[in-house]
């Protein structure tokens, strides 16, 4: 069997070829960068509001927990919006499963407070935090995570 042998001339002439690059990822798009600070502030909103919805539901409803429900379900919109946002703004493409998350949780809250509001001024507010929030919020967040499954990786 041959043996290479090689003199330090030659190796210090050499090119180096790394085994592994580390890809430098590219800045976001300026949008993207809009829609993540445009989702952190919406989920910092929604801070005060599970205030709101802490001491403002009524004691007597039907269903057992029913305020901790509610603030449930809106504490984990403002998670899904603070990380998708974070996500995004970074140009971090797992804010695709962030986004589709919240986008979920968005429309169920969006169907419950319609579905559940007295009628009369409840069901009003229900329409128009449905329609003025939480459904236009849901579709940003849908576009985000079908608009990043259509990237190559």
């Amino acid at each position: 069997m041959r043996q290479l042998a090689l003199c330090d001339e030659e190796v210090a002439g050499a090119e180096v070829i790394p085994l592994y690059e580390e890809a430098e990822e590219p800045r976001p798009a300026r949008g993207m960068r809009r829609a993540g600070a445009l989702l952190v502030a919406c989920g910092l909103g929604l801070l005060p509001w599970l205030y709101v919805l802490a001491t403002g539901l009524p004691a007597t409803a039907t269903a057992a927990h029913w305020p901790v429900a509610w603030v449930g379900l809106d504490a984990l919109e403002a998670l899904g919006l603070i990380a998708t946002g974070l996500l995004a703004a970074r140009g971090d493409r797992r804010h695709a499963l962030a986004a589709a998350a919240t986008a979920t949780l968005l429309a169920v809250d969006a169907w419950f407070d319609t579905t559940t509001a007295a009628p009369g001024g409840d069901f009003a507010t229900a329409v128009a935090m449905a329609l003025g929030a939480e459904l236009p919020l849901a579709a940003l967040c849908g576009r985000l995570a079908l608009r990043a499954l259509g990237r190559r990786a």
